[in-house]
């Protein structure tokens, strides 16, 4: 009885056993990073000023959350100074594809025509950027990010705040036309506390009303990560988000309490587009 009572504990524990080395293998492979993008965030090509801001923006963490390969073909909106291109750029580079969905040069003397200049002077600039397409994207407009139906990804990284309510419900048309079914459209965005006011908090973004928005325009809602929230962020600054860094639109008034509180507490979505019935 004693060698059965043995021989029944010695099967518990190697289950239990076996139970947790799997339970083990899932998580790492929830949590796998690709190593082409791990490569790419470390890169030399990358100024020390754009790394630091790697601790507020998390960028392997986040890319992974909305299921980034080196294979998919990827659509950036409004890359403006391209601290996300840096790293998405070479980790798609050979293997996969970038589109730059951006403002377009229209030969004016405005903020659009300088951004879209200055991001292809800083595309010339290094050769991990050759392969990056640029497309046009006009904000309340309909845009081809890119060919309908082509993208993997489509992700956008504070933006919605610039382009109100009516640009935002535009681009999430334009990003779900150009994604294949069962495309992933990733959010990061100045996260508006639940009941807060936007003209109070001004560049902060309802979540719920972002939700709303994405489900308007036909995707569904895969989930969200606090890889990029930022507990001592009241979102309440004298002048609004661009109160904290990197913007300090304060200068040097208050410069290190603003500097301790870090970059705004965010929301990182995920949406799916449905595969075809």
């Amino acid at each position: 009885m004693l060698l059965k009572k043995n021989n029944l504990k010695s099967i518990i524990i190697s289950a239990t056993l076996a139970c947790s080395a799997l339970v083990g293998l899932n998580a790492s492979a929830h949590i796998h990073h690709d190593a082409k993008l791990e490569k790419a965030v470390a890169g030399e090509h990358r100024s020390a000023d754009n790394k630091a801001r790697d601790q507020y923006r998390n960028p392997v963490e986040t890319l992974s959350f909305f299921g980034f390969n080196s294979n998919m073909t990827v659509v950036e909106i409004t890359p403006g100074g391209g601290w996300y291109t840096e790293i998405l750029a070479p980790a798609l580079k050979g293997t996969g594809k970038l589109y730059g969905a951006h403002y377009p040069d229209t030969g004016e003397d405005n903020y659009y025509s300088k951004s879209r200049k200055k991001l292809e002077k800083k595309l010339a600039s290094n050769v991990v950027f050759s392969e990056v397409i640029l497309t046009d994207f006009v904000p309340r407009k309909q845009s081809e990010l890119a060919p309908q139906g082509s993208a993997d990804l489509v992700l956008t990284f504070r933006n919605l705040h610039n382009w109100k309510d009516e640009g935002v419900e535009q681009v999430f048309k334009d990003a779900f036309n150009a994604l294949k079914a069962g495309g992933v459209l990733g959010v990061v965005e100045h996260r508006l506390p639940a009941g807060g006011d936007e003209e109070k908090s001004r560049g902060y973004v309802s979540e719920a009303k972002t939700i709303k928005q994405a489900k308007a325009a036909g995707f569904r809602f895969a989930g969200s990560s606090e890889v990029n929230a930022n507990a001592k962020d009241t979102t309440l600054h004298p002048k609004g988000v661009w109160t904290l860094p990197p913007r300090l639109a304060l200068e040097d008034k208050d410069k290190e309490k603003y500097l301790a509180i870090g970059e705004s507490d965010r929301m990182t979505l995920k949406f799916v587009k449905p595969e075809s019935k």
